[in-house]
């Protein structure tokens, strides 16, 4: 049986989700051999505007680049649950962050709520770290890619002299999901 995940990353521009995109897909590709795409798309604000990061990763080829049957959907915003959630498989993975996301889909069964900008904040260092902390959520949480993986792409892929910031933002974030499984 092949294997296929289909992931979308939601929530306002500047957010770092197409980071978050580029950094699951190239770990996928560059460090386990298999196929990747990764799609974007924000409004044309900057920051503050929609914005989703979409990334398919399989062991057969991949046909068509957008995700429509959601293994998991990370929603940093209210608007990007609502908006997103109909896409998500019934057994799919739903990560919010639970200081913006108060109204859960009434289907989605599968759903983690972590307050993902205040522990980025107060693990990381700064809220704009929630981005590579709700990775080592996700990565911790759905298991579809290995950790050594993400933390070579992080390495190759965030600006130079922030690698040991952004992983240990990643790690905390495995950690935090670890300490709300307890």
């Amino acid at each position: 049986m092949s294997f296929r995940y289909e992931i979308r990353l939601s929530g306002s521009g500047g957010q770092g989700l197409i980071l978050m995109g580029k950094v699951l897909a190239e770990a996928a590709a560059i460090y386990e051999d298999r196929n990747a795409t990764q799609s974007q798309s924000y409004g044309p604000e900057a920051r503050g505007g929609a914005s989703k990061s979409e990334v398919i990763i399989s062991d057969e080829e991949i046909d068509f680049p957008k995700a429509g049957a959601l293994d998991l959907l990370l929603a940093f915003t209210q608007e990007a649950c609502d908006k997103y959630s109909v896409d998500l498989k019934p057994e799919g993975l739903l990560l919010v962050d639970s200081e913006f996301v108060s109204k859960l889909p009434p289907l989605a069964r599968n759903v983690t709520s972590l307050p993902l900008q205040e522990l980025a904040r107060t693990r990381a260092g700064s809220p704009q770290m929630a981005n590579i902390l709700a990775l080592g959520v996700i990565v911790e949480l759905a298991n579809f890619v290995s950790r050594e993986s993400v933390e070579s792409a992080i390495r190759a892929r965030v600006p130079r002299g922030t690698e040991d910031r952004n992983l240990a933002a990643f790690r905390a974030g495995i950690d935090a999901l670890k300490e709300v499984r307890r």
